[in-house]
């Protein structure tokens, strides 16, 4: 199972992957039914959603679903995290800024996904710290190669989507707006095999994006939330289930009424803001639990909820939402990004509340620093995979 998914996951690497489009502007003209490149999407998109099926009966254990058993090597993780790195968005945002602004859309891609837990999390996948370091070396092969494919792939819609009246409405705007650069140069390619081998690739991508995202949040409230802190434990695996699925529908409500309020939005750029939101509360906590000794956990909770919090009054209080979503004439926080300013504030009260805990369960925490750090630099003691 694990060579084959490999292979897949190899095929995923190489193939260009896409997300969402602008709203279309201008005069729009009926295209004609392209019957090649719909029948390249269903079988593409049939064959991808049986290999789902096919895997998932091979998951006998929670550890199986949760960490694969601890039994990915090192080239398969790098193929994984690479993954991550080339999501649908990340690829159609950065060469539409590519397209539209030339290198300085690249300069934007540095950095993009650095210490996101999302990505850290595949570390437990592998059987010890020798692979995991492996995945690193082979992650950032690919990551580094797709990137630069990703700059010949808006300097060349530049050569031949911006110069074909094809690609173009009659207001003179690309077609489905800047985000479907991608796009557009695979038809003006590979003519319409290839456009719909593009846009299957792009529908598996965004199911597995959208089903992965979904799974992390409902699971995050149902098992970490519900079961561990509000029922303290003792929640039913039926209850469990249950706010599993509840959650899931408010999250996907959530997520479509934030996808047409900014439906006209850089799709990197979009990343990019949710980023800075994720940072400002993950990263100081992941920082400081990895290499300094006196951090608690009421120092994580409240630093992490102040880098929240901060962040994201910021963020609608700033250019993005105060003045092009809700069409205020000034934005009263001049930045696009809150990051700088929300992660300083983050820093400052997981210090501040870590240093004045004087709990007996700080005290404990403190004492555990040194076995993690030296079991998370050598991987000496660490334990098989388990369920969560």
């Amino acid at each position: 199972m694990i060579r084959r998914l490999s292979a897949a996951l190899g095929l995923a690497t190489f193939a260009p992957t896409l997300w969402a489009a602008d709203a279309l502007t201008g005069a729009v003209q009926k295209q004609p039914l392209n019957i090649a490149a719909i029948v390249m999407f269903v079988v593409f998109v049939a064959f991808t959603l049986y290999i789902t099926y096919w895997a998932s009966k091979k998951n006998k254990t929670a550890s199986d679903y949760y960490s694969a058993g601890g039994k990915i090597t090192g080239f398969q993780n790098g193929l994984a995290i690479a993954g991550d790195y080339m999501s649908a968005a990340s690829f159609l945002g950065i060469s539409a800024l590519v397209y539209t602004s030339g290198y300085d859309g690249l300069i934007y891609s540095i950095g993009f996904l650095v210490g996101w837990p999302i990505i850290l999390m595949r570390f437990f996948t592998v059987s010890d710290a020798k692979e995991a370091r492996k995945s690193v070396l082979y992650a950032t092969g690919f990551i580094g190669y797709f990137y630069i494919l990703t700059f010949i792939i808006g300097f060349g819609a530049i050569l031949l989507v911006s110069t074909n009246p094809a690609f173009k409405d009659a207001a003179g705007a690309l077609l489905g707006g800047n985000n479907m650069a991608a796009v557009h140069l695979a038809d003006a390619v590979g003519g319409s095999l290839f456009l719909g081998f593009i846009s299957a690739v792009a529908f598996a991508t965004i199911l597995a994006v959208v089903a992965g995202l979904t799974l992390a949040g409902a699971s995050a409230v149902s098992h970490d939330l519900y079961a561990s802190v509000i029922k303290a434990g003792k929640a039913n695996e039926k209850d469990e289930i249950r706010i599993s699925k509840i959650t899931t529908i408010a999250l996907a409500v959530v997520a479509i009424l934030l996808g047409i309020a900014f439906e006209s939005q850089n799709i990197a750029f979009m990343v990019g803001l949710a980023f800075s939101v994720a940072a400002s509360c993950n990263f100081p906590i992941l920082l400081l639990s990895m290499y300094w000794k006196n951090l608690t956990t009421r120092g994580a909770m409240i630093g992490g909820w102040m880098g929240l919090i901060s962040a994201v009054v910021l963020m609608i209080l700033g250019p993005t939402i105060w003045v092009q979503i809700l069409h205020h004439e000034k934005a009263i926080f001049p930045y696009e990004y809150p990051a700088l300013f929300s992660i300083a504030i983050a820093f400052v009260g997981i210090w501040f509340f870590s240093i004045t805990d004087k709990s007996k369960a700080a005290e404990g925490e403190r004492a555990l620093f040194y076995p993690q750090f030296v079991r998370s630099q050598t991987g000496l003691g660490a334990s098989g995979a388990v369920s969560h």
